[in-house]
């Protein structure tokens, strides 16, 4: 099951104020290369018929059936990278630059 953490709901909140969004759900998709990594693309959109949809923290998900089995084992994260540089961030073990997190 794909899950969010509140850091990256956080910031979809404070997205979609202020893109005038509020209320529309996230689509998440998931293409996988041949290399094996995944590219992720999201946005604020209105669900169809056939997308699958779930939530996480508060934030209504939606997928098209394709992406679900990239995406189910998939945490997004909203992390700052450099000093002042944040970005949304996929942990994802279906993903071939992913490395388990190490314990200090």
């Amino acid at each position: 099951m794909f899950k969010m953490t509140e850091a990256a709901a956080n910031q979809v909140r404070i997205a979609a104020k202020q893109g005038g969004t509020e209320g529309m759900a996230l689509r998440l998709a998931a293409h996988q290369n041949d290399d094996g990594t995944i590219e992720y693309l999201m946005g604020f959109d209105e669900a169809s018929d056939d997308d699958i949809c779930s939530v996480s923290e508060g934030i209504e998900i939606l997928m098209v059936p394709e992406s679900v089995p990239l995406l189910d084992e998939a945490v997004m994260d909203y992390v700052e990278l450099n000093p002042e540089e944040f970005r949304f961030i996929f942990s994802n073990p279906k993903d071939s630059n992913w490395s388990p997190p190490t314990e200090d």
